[in-house]
């Protein structure tokens, strides 16, 4: 089939809404993806290595908060979305989104095998007439010298018989106020044919899109956005140091500070940095800056200052331990408070909650922790000892047992005022009891 034709046949097609739609990797991208495609009109299929979740969307159970179970039923039942294990069947899709993870290696290298294994087993079935769309995020230049290349061993050529996009996803687990459908999205395509196409289909799902002149300006956009977010919380953890060595309290500051009504943006300290995003994606861009010789001195200070959070909030437990109770750490019952990397969502992802866990175990005390969100710990990729530790029970005995508790995420639904009022000692590293205003134990905030 001529070239023009096979364009104009698939742009005619996500026109229309004809156009079947893949979506590859059904996690806290890829579902809400799927749904938001599905809602538009299109007819959906996600495909996901892990047979549990093939199951339990076919059960009409999601295991994503974004997602409602009447959403994904609705979707189902209507007979636009449907899931499976099965990758051969990417041949029926003539859209296809990649939404796989992209960790990093011990040695905070990018790690793209979970990108280049799925674009091996599309090159598999790829035949002309699709769009392949990269939604993962990555350093500048991916589509083009990675994702490209595998799908060209089909022997089909990206701008002859297929095309290529990318397009960074935007989530914000646990945000209210957005949804993948109302959040404008950031689309390039490989050529002049294939912006057209992403223009057309991501027109169709959501309600505004920020077209740029090519792929790796968009993979850029997505690492400036959190390199933006990391730099400025290292900037106030720093600050956090400073001002507590002073005796100023950090958060009164910053709440001083974001009432100028211009020119200042608030950003909080915490325990660390923790999500699919902050803490991986500006490692992206300092490994690939090295090939042009370009230093990163910002974003690795940035890093620096992030990552040693944890020890900073642990020597302040032992420091509070010593002081306050007489007792060293290593002969102390300690409560973490939160092991979600954010308030409010079941998700721990470079959680900087578990990284404290293992430093406390690591200095002889007891670690237990209390998280309405995760009844238990899950298998991860860094704390798999840490594996099969449950949640305790929320009572004021239980609280009272503890030599230390430390908040580390400051979920809404915990009752800060019984921690108060049985915890002896507290260490709070998110301004939670301050904020709420509640009298009562020995605070230190860290």
């Amino acid at each position: 089939m001529p070239h023009a034709r096979i364009a104009a046949d698939l742009l005619t097609a996500i026109t229309d809404k004809r156009a079947k739609a893949g979506v590859i990797g059904l996690g806290y991208v890829g579902l809400p993806l799927a749904m938001s495609i599905a809602k538009a009109g299109f007819s959906v299929l996600g495909f996901d290595i892990d047979p549990g979740k093939i199951d339990a969307i076919e059960e009409g159970r999601s295991y994503i908060e974004a997602v409602p179970d009447a959403v994904l039923n609705e979707m189902v039942k209507a007979g636009r979305f449907a899931a499976t294990t099965d990758f051969l069947q990417l041949a029926d899709c003539d859209v296809i989104a990649i939404c796989v993870p992209t960790p990093l290696t011990k040695h905070r290298d990018p790690d793209l095998s979970f990108v280049e294994n799925t674009c091996r087993q599309i090159s598999k079935s790829l035949r002309p007439g699709q769009l392949i769309v990269l939604e993962s995020t990555t350093y500048p230049g991916t589509t083009e010298d990675i994702v490209k290349p595998i799908l060209e061993t089909s022997e089909l050529k990206a701008g002859r018989d297929f095309f290529l996009g990318f397009s960074p996803e935007r989530e914000d687990p646990g945000n209210r106020d957005f949804e993948t459908s109302t959040i404008p999205k950031v689309i390039a395509g490989d050529g002049p044919e294939a912006s057209q196409m992403m223009q057309a289909f991501y027109g169709s799902v959501v309600k505004t899109v920020v077209p740029v002149s090519s792929t790796a300006t968009a993979e850029a956009v997505k690492l400036t956005e959190n390199i933006f977010r990391a730099v400025n919380i290292a900037l106030v953890n720093e600050l956090k140091l400073v001002y507590d060595a002073m005796g100023i309290d950090v958060w009164e500051v910053i709440d001083a500070a974001k009432t100028k009504p211009f020119g200042f943006m608030p950003f909080y300290p915490g325990p660390g940095l923790g999500g699919h995003c902050i803490p991986i994606d500006p490692f992206y861009l300092t490994w690939k800056s090295r090939e042009y010789d370009q230093p990163t001195r910002f974003i690795e200070l940035a890093g620096e200052i992030n990552t040693a959070m944890p020890h900073y909030v642990v020597e302040k437990l032992a420091e509070g331990l010593d002081r306050r109770a007489g007792k060293a750490l290593s002969r102390s019952r300690v409560l973490i408070i939160g092991l979600a990397y954010k308030k409010n969502v079941p998700d721990i992802r470079e959680s900087p909650s578990l990284r404290l866990m293992e430093l406390i175990l690591e200095r002889g005390a007891e670690v237990s922790y209390f998280d309405p969100f995760i009844p238990e710990i899950p298998r991860t990729r860094e704390y798999g000892h840490l594996k099969g530790r449950r949640s305790i029970d929320w009572n004021s005995e239980a609280l009272a047992t503890f030599d230390a508790v430390l908040i580390a995420t400051d979920h809404d639904s915990v009752d800060y005022q019984a921690l108060a009022n049985h915890a002896p000692l507290i260490i709070d590293t998110r301004n939670a009891i301050a904020r709420r205003q509640i009298d009562g134990g020995t605070i230190i905030k860290a």
